[in-house]
């Protein structure tokens, strides 16, 4: 869903887990779906820890968890999204409903899929992250704020707050709705100007 990213405020869904896969966040089966509906990939995100073997929701897992209903940004241990390339991993991440993924380190392929899909991943240091975890354990209604014009995220309770680093190219298109084809048409006048110096206007 193209969304525009300013300032989110929001509750978060603690996962302290390092190495989570992209298998475990969409498994390999879903691949083989013919749709893009973000809603099937958000039902199904961390699809075999959420239900059991016969579909029902396991009350262990954090998603299953009433308390974190309404939080939309995910706060993961460290290398999250390593494995494969897949796309439907940000697809469902996406899907669920969260607008920003905090972490301490991604897979490179994995943090771009976020950002083509709307998806926010914040790299925070050791230290922010595991206060960020406590305080979240202390308390499940703790918030975040996540600032990308200022690139910044504050753990409202402390107060403590990160600056975290984005590409000016990606910031531009989080921060106006677009993808990359959109922020292509905003260029058209341009190219064609181009084109017509370099051709001619054949």
């Amino acid at each position: 869903m193209k969304q525009k990213f300013e300032v989110v405020t929001s509750a978060c869904v603690p996962l302290p887990l390092e190495n989570v896969d992209t298998d475990q966040i969409i498994p390999a089966r879903f691949l083989k779906a013919t749709t893009r509906d973000e809603s099937f990939f958000g039902d199904n995100l961390f699809r075999d820890w959420r239900y059991d073997s016969e579909g029902n929701p396991r009350p262990d897992f954090v998603l299953n968890d009433p308390r974190y209903a309404d939080a939309r940004v995910l706060v993961a241990g460290k290398n999250f999204g390593s494995g494969s390339s897949r796309e439907h991993a940000a697809w469902a991440i996406a899907g669920y409903g969260f607008r920003a993924v905090i972490s301490s380190a991604f897979a490179d392929i994995h943090k771009n899929n976020e950002l083509n899909n709307f998806v926010l991943p914040v790299v925070v240091s050791p230290e922010f992250l595991a206060e960020l975890f406590a305080t979240i354990e202390a308390d499940p209604a703790a918030q975040v704020e996540i600032d990308l014009p200022r690139q910044t995220v504050t753990n409202l309770t402390t107060g403590r707050s990160e600056q975290f680093e984005i590409s000016a190219y990606k910031k531009h298109c989080l921060l106006n709705g677009l993808d990359d084809v959109d922020y292509l048409l905003t260029k058209q006048p341009e190219i064609e100007a181009y084109e017509k110096r370099a051709y001619g206007g054949r």
